[in-house]
């Protein structure tokens, strides 16, 4: 059984970025997370103090971009303090569509990258356990 909930918020964690998104369903029977995305939070890779961890390099709107569909295991609950402060940001953001289109570009490079060690990760494990 998951420990995630419809409406809630959680996030998706690769390297320096993290993908914040609300849960529309989980599908237990698949151990899969539909979610949309809400915003894309790449951090500086030289983070020299807690406050750092409240301004990102970039924040990227990513609401009006597609839905996941993402095995569960790769998601976190989000705790309300780390996502407040981002939240009031949102409402600057570019909403033409060249940066709407800017946007899915760097949901697509995200989850792409992320794919990638994900991937690597099963087969690792997967060679690992023929062993």
């Amino acid at each position: 059984m998951s420990h995630f909930h419809p409406s809630q918020i959680v996030s998706l964690d690769h390297h320096y970025s993290r993908l914040y998104g609300e849960i529309i369903q989980v599908i237990e029977s698949r151990d899969l997370c539909w979610v949309r995305p809400l915003f894309l939070v790449i951090l500086d890779d030289n983070l020299g103090s807690i406050n750092d961890l409240f301004s990102p390099k970039v924040l990227v709107d990513v609401r009006l971009t597609s839905d996941l569909l993402y095995p569960t295991k790769l998601f976190r609950p989000a705790l309300d303090t780390e996502i407040i402060p981002w939240l009031n940001q949102l409402e600057s953001q570019d909403y033409s569509t060249e940066g709407i289109q800017k946007a899915r570009q760097q949901l697509h490079q995200f989850i792409f990258e992320l794919w990638q060690t994900y991937r690597q990760e099963v087969t690792n494990n997967e060679t690992a356990s023929q062993s």
